[in-house]
């Protein structure tokens, strides 16, 4: 490094650090930018290896207070390791840029992932909350209080798996490990998420991290989060005084289990609230064995989480279960990621970097997905596990290979047919989805759920097709009976049909194809 790198310049600050060298670090391109640090893509030099480097930002460097806080973040990041917490590397500084190199996640945060998929159908939430809730687990059983749990900071990796990352706010609660930062005028958390006795400024313990997670997964279940407002501080109040709208009146599909399970984490009074992030997977675990009739599928992301909650028998039971799903898929040549996935995260670090290496670039995931969809999906043990795949990759085959493999699983069938519907209308194919819609239509009234989706996707494609008339009198005799029943991502594609039908009437297009 040239001298001239002491001081940063305020070139640094305008264009980034994209294509300088950090020690060890050769940063390839900035990837964001937080209160307190900017985000690098970097390759690790000495293992050739792709990290994410955070750089405190220059104008903190040479504030000793935030110079603490960034070490803490380290602290507290660098004691947890699991498979769904973002590891960190090292920690370091080089001509008087401090910097934390951590595991590079390949994919999107949860926010990003609502954004573009809409909300998980229960299946998918259910893996999603077991992975957050393992990590919490993990955190808690080692002092750590997250302080910052929100979509954002729930990373989905292209394998399917979820980490939680950033813990640039976390609080050690160990006895001598407490620190006073928070005297010092830091605005902590995110109002959207903040726990009650966050909001109010008293001590904080593991069960505000539960409370943050609840928001979270309400957020996640429902579309948005349970309370908003013009600014932070009448979000803030909210927290402390309102109650959240019923779940189960926003989402009918929802085991009420479940529903009662996010309502229980989001108590405001600590003390009535979850108890701990373990009992959050224990009810987890008996919503899945109730609502699919099977306990988790092992070779899904995380499934050691709960290791410690099973007798050595149990634990026997699921290394030969395991052990029996290895050598199946070994005869049908597919070999499973998770286990590949652990066997190289046992061996080294090295290993680990090689294999995260392969989805170092975007191109490389979104060529992934694109040769996904003219893959012939093999049947996997179980529904769930078929259901799973196919979710994570999201294209036609994957969808159908529900329907080839378990034909007579009405319930994921059905649910299929709504994802491929959605698929072939956001991929311009209105007849094909329209065909799918008609048939869910057709249900009867002990399907209210399914044919509440069959008739707004109806009204939806013959407003995309100009049929403006025809969409708004399936809208009127519909929306009155079946409003309630319908799941947030089909509710804004009516509400969108419903603008367009009202801004042109009397329009008769032709038909698009």
């Amino acid at each position: 490094m040239n001298d001239d790198s002491a001081q940063p310049a305020k070139s640094d600050v305008e264009h980034g650090l994209s294509g300088r060298q950090l020690g060890d670090f050769r940063l390839i391109r900035r990837l964001g930018r937080g209160a307190m640090a900017e985000i690098y893509l970097a390759e690790q030099l000495s293992l050739k290896r792709r990290v994410a480097i955070k750089i405190l930002k220059p104008e903190l460097a040479n504030d000793p207070t935030y110079l603490q806080r960034f070490e803490i973040e380290a602290q507290a990041a660098a004691s947890l390791v699991h498979a769904n917490i973002v590891q960190i590397y090292e920690v370091g500084h080089v001509d008087r840029r401090h910097y934390i190199a951590q595991e590079y996640v390949q994919g999107l945060n949860l926010r990003d992932w609502l954004a573009r998929n809409g909300p998980p159908d229960v299946a998918h939430a259910l893996s999603i909350m077991r992975q957050v809730a393992a990590a919490l687990a993990k955190a808690a059983e080692a002092g750590v209080v997250h302080r910052d749990i929100k979509p954002e900071n729930i990373m989905i990796t292209s394998l399917g798996e979820v980490k939680v990352a950033d813990f640039g706010l976390a609080r050690l609660t160990r006895e001598g490990a407490a620190n006073g930062l928070t005297q010092i005028g830091i605005t902590l958390g995110t109002p959207l998420y903040m726990s009650p006795e966050q909001v109010e400024g008293k001590p904080l313990d593991h069960r505000s991290d539960i409370y943050s997670f609840g928001v979270t997964s309400y957020h996640m279940l429902a579309g948005s989060p349970p309370f908003s407002g013009d600014t932070a501080l009448a979000v803030a109040v909210q927290h402390l005084k309102t109650q959240p709208k019923p779940l189960e009146t926003l989402r009918t599909d929802l085991p009420p289990a479940l529903c009662r399970l996010v309502h229980t984490m989001l108590v405001k009074d600590s003390q009535r609230r979850c108890a701990s992030a373990r009992d959050v997977l224990r009810e987890l675990r008996r919503i899945q064995t109730e609502v699919f009739g099977q306990d988790w599928p092992e070779e899904l992301p995380g499934w050691e989480s709960l290791a410690g909650e099973t007798s050595p028998v149990s634990r026997s039971a699921v290394t030969q279960q395991l052990d029996g799903l290895m050598k199946t898929q070994a005869m049908q040549q597919r070999p499973s990621r998770r286990y590949r996935w652990l066997l190289l995260a046992l061996a080294c670090t090295f290993l680990l970097g090689m294999v995260l290496a392969r989805f170092a670039s975007t191109e490389q995931f979104l060529l992934a997905d694109a040769k996904s969809n003219t893959v012939d999906f093999h049947e996997y043990p179980n529904v769930l596990q078929q259901w799973y795949y196919a979710s994570k990759y999201g294209t036609e085959n994957a969808w159908k290979s529900i329907k080839k493999y378990y034909p007579k699983n009405s319930y994921f069938i059905d649910r299929a047919n709504q994802q491929l519907a959605l698929l072939y209308f956001r991929e311009s194919r209105p007849k094909d989805a329209k065909k799918i819609f008609d048939d869910l239509a057709n249900l009867g009234d002990d399907e209210r759920e399914l044919r509440a989706f069959g008739l707004a996707g109806q009204s939806v494609v013959l407003s995309y097709q100009g049929k403006y008339n025809e969409s708004t009198k399936i809208i009127d005799e519909f929306l009155p009976h079946f409003i309630d029943y319908l799941n947030p991502q089909m509710d804004r594609y009516v509400q969108e049909a419903i603008k367009r039908n009202q801004s042109k009437p009397d329009a008769a297009t032709p038909e698009k194809q």
